[in-house]
């Protein structure tokens, strides 16, 4: 392979992480022995769709159940029901499609068998309120959490005590029937009691700990879910629960996955990767501006790799909304990286999420190139004050440098790439 331009470059890796990450090449490596009795299908997801297929594919027997997937990520299945629903805040259709999963668990017993589909975005697909809470209620926390800042694990943690469904509640409903998750990771750590909000696995985090969060961001919330939270007398499932005993879990497809699959891509186009992790954390802007440090360090004196090098970096970084702008994690990074690299001619890089959506964008996140900044004085842009306004598409749009791949049907997190090439004389 040899390196055309950057961002074809660039593009690649991304590709390639995608690819690692489709559940159609994972899936099937991962399934739990037939049973003898029934076997039913539940769950939810970015990936939900994707995962269902692959699994009627490959699955040798009778199946039959229901997964929630965000609108437009639905595939056409055969035995397994499709419902597409809001994301990232819940809606009706959410509610009506987490109704009638828990209806088809009603009844199953020792000798049936429950596989349920997890993947990022579950939280919100399966919105069915905790008994006492309304679906307005989780709306209107959604909307606080998703301008507060806070991470993915706080964010879940408030979720799982406002549900009837998450926080280990899915496995419970299944009992006594054993369940079997197949999990596609979208969180750092890998952690199965973040990803989706955990709904198959016991819970470490207490109702105590969901309103610490709420006062630590000041979230604006309604007062039926402060008085909900503060006199919550049962808590989700701890660990030792023995009615999570028959609850099993395979997480098929993990962030760090997709990294390595783009480190192969880069070695063969004789780039060397540098893999930072696939769990790094933080306000957007802030990462964009050490991994830039990094990155510079590279170009100048060839550490911590010399050129020419990419460095790979998964996780999810978070933006603290002030502004009135439209885009996401990734675009924010993407634009911030911009403005730290100053237009540094041997520079590029690539931001996006692997879900093929990066917030409000409609893209997937994207591109930076050494003459961004140019073009963008060019066009009369002015890119400090878009950054201001949490305007990342203000900028990339323009530029034609939005990554747009639509629905990937997976998701494991954010995927970044910067490549520091050979200098130019």
């Amino acid at each position: 392979m040899s390196i055309v331009s950057p961002r074809a470059f660039l593009l690649d890796l991304f590709h390639a992480a995608l690819a690692a990450a489709d559940p159609a090449r994972t899936l099937a490596a991962h399934l739990p022995p037939r049973p003898r009795g029934r076997t039913v299908v539940v769950g939810a997801g970015k990936a939900a769709a994707a995962m269902a297929a692959a699994l009627e594919a490959c699955w040798d027997g009778p199946l039959s159940g229901l997964v929630i997937c965000p609108y437009g990520h639905g595939l056409p299945t055969e035995r397994i029901a499709v419902a597409e629903a809001g994301h990232p805040v819940p809606d009706a259709a959410g509610f009506r499609a987490a109704t009638r999963m828990l209806a088809l668990l009603d009844g199953l017993g020792a000798d049936d068998l429950v596989i349920a589909l997890i993947s990022g975005g579950g939280s919100a697909l399966m919105s069915l309120p905790a008994p006492g809470l309304s679906l307005d209620d989780k709306q209107a926390v959604t909307r606080g959490l998703l301008l507060s800042g806070a991470s993915i694990a706080e964010i879940n943690c408030l979720r799982k005590h406002l549900s009837a469904v998450k926080g280990g509640r899915l496995a419970l409903a299944a009992w006594p029937a054993p369940l079997h998750a197949l999990v596609v990771s979208d969180v750092p750590g890998d952690d199965p009691s973040v990803i989706a909000s955990g709904p198959t696995v016991a819970d470490p985090t207490t109702a105590r700990e969901a309103l610490e969060i709420v006062r630590k961001y000041r979230l604006e919330i309604p007062f039926a879910v402060i008085q909900f939270l503060k006199r919550q007398t049962e808590e989700t499932p701890k660990p030792g629960d023995p009615r999570l005993e028959r609850s099993s879990l395979a997480i098929i497809t993990r962030p760090a996955e997709a990294l390595l699959a783009a480190a192969d891509t880069a070695r063969r186009a004789g780039v060397t990767p540098l893999v930072l992790g696939d769990a790094l954390e933080g306000e957007s802007r802030e990462v964009a501006r050490a991994l830039a440090g990094m990155a510079l360090s590279a170009a100048r004196l060839g550490l911590p790799a010399a050129p020419p090098c990419v460095l790979l970096s998964g996780g999810e970084t978070t933006v603290t909304v002030r502004g009135r702008g439209q885009g996401g994690p990734n675009g924010e990074f993407a634009l911030a990286l911009a403005l730290a690299l100053k237009g540094r001619n041997n520079i590029s890089a690539i931001a996006c999420d692997t879900d093929g959506m990066d917030g409000a964008s409609g893209a997937a996140g994207a591109l930076v190139l050494p003459d961004s900044l140019a073009r963008a004085h060019a066009k009369g842009i002015d890119v400090p004050a878009l950054l201001a306004q949490n305007d990342s598409s203000g900028l990339f749009a323009p530029l034609g440098d939005l990554v747009q791949t639509g629905p990937t049907r997976t998701n494991v997190n954010d995927f970044r790439a910067i490549f520091i090439a050979e200098p130019t004389q």
